[in-house]
């Protein structure tokens, strides 16, 4: 089955979503993710590449296997598709690419 590129896109700011600083429970100040716009990685027979973000991971997950299925052309002609982890605080936009064997 083939592999997915998984780019970020795009790491919103608490700013970018409340208009202003935020802080957790605990009063510290959250940041933006700590992943970069650009950063890349490749998911090998579907698994979690090192070093990613469960959270993340879990939200991507579903799509990646689609991705990988056979029926991928009816959800994603091109083999791309775009998902958001949905982190609240600090969301981050993914594009994910089918890469042919």
């Amino acid at each position: 089955m083939p592999n997915i590129q998984i780019t970020v896109i795009k790491r919103f700011s608490p700013e970018d979503v409340f208009g202003h600083e935020y802080k957790n429970s605990t009063g510290k100040v959250v940041e933006k993710c700590h992943f970069e716009d650009g950063q890349e990685w490749i998911s090998e027979d579907g698994e979690m590449p090192e070093g990613f973000c469960d959270w993340a991971w879990t939200d991507l997950a579903r799509s990646i296997d689609f991705l990988r299925s056979s029926d991928f052309k009816k959800w994603a002609e091109d083999g791309i598709t775009y998902v958001a982890c949905s982190d609240g605080t600090r969301p981050v936009c993914f594009k994910l690419k089918r890469i042919e064997d």
